[in-house]
């Protein structure tokens, strides 16, 4: 086993820089939703049925200089990103485009668990909620942890894909996401998955059913 230090070391002395390394720096926070709603998911990130719990958060990004922001809706059952926006606005429009992305019938979501963004308790995303009959569930107030997966999928993504690219419109972020999301699914694999990539989890998981 080679040591951090040694590893730096030589990283060093090759002129190599990790890009885990790069700095992070988030425009503004949003108010908090101070709603009395549970954390149903309770940290139970290991999840033996498709949809039951669906994760969200937003990320941000820089489209010639301005911010502009990601959603992605991660279902726990096997880690695959099921819907993803775009845009330059952090509220809840982006979450509807990125929740009207999912292929199939949204009312398949048991659960939607999100930190306590304000983007994400509004009316808008209340009355989709209940259209679809979709269960809520909210961290606790200042605790990432309780929505580990998304924070880690955006630590992945920022690391692969944003701080990758140079983005000069939002068609080419939106173009860009679609094809990295596509990737993502389909071709890189996840530890938590048994070295396996998302579809191919839920594959082998439909074959055992069968």
């Amino acid at each position: 086993m080679v040591s951090r230090r040694r590893i730096g070391r030589i990283m060093k002395e090759h002129g190599l820089v990790s890009t885990y390394t790069v700095a992070q720096y988030k425009p503004y926070k949003t108010a908090c939703n101070e709603a009395a709603t549970a954390n149903t998911l309770n940290r139970e990130f290991t999840q033996t049925e498709s949809k039951r719990f669906v994760v969200s958060d937003l990320t941000y990004v820089k489209v010639q200089h301005k911010w502009h922001y990601i959603c992605v809706l991660i279902d726990l059952f096997n880690r695959e990103i099921i819907g993803h926006s775009a845009g330059p606005n952090k509220d809840a429009a982006l979450i509807s485009r990125a929740f009207a992305t999912v292929e199939g019938d949204l009312s398949d979501i048991q659960w939607f668990h999100t930190d306590r963004g304000s983007e994400f308790k509004n009316q808008t995303i209340d009355e989709l909620l209940e259209t679809f009959d979709i269960g809520r569930s909210l961290s606790m107030k200042g605790c990432p942890y309780d929505n580990a997966v998304a924070e880690a999928t955006y630590k992945v993504m920022k690391t692969e894909f944003v701080n990758q690219m140079d983005f000069q419109s939002l068609y080419y972020l939106k173009l860009e996401l679609y094809d990295y999301v596509n990737w993502f699914n389909k071709h890189r694999i996840h530890g938590t998955l048994r070295y396996m990539t998302p579809v191919q989890y839920k594959t082998a998981a439909l074959k055992k059913v069968v």
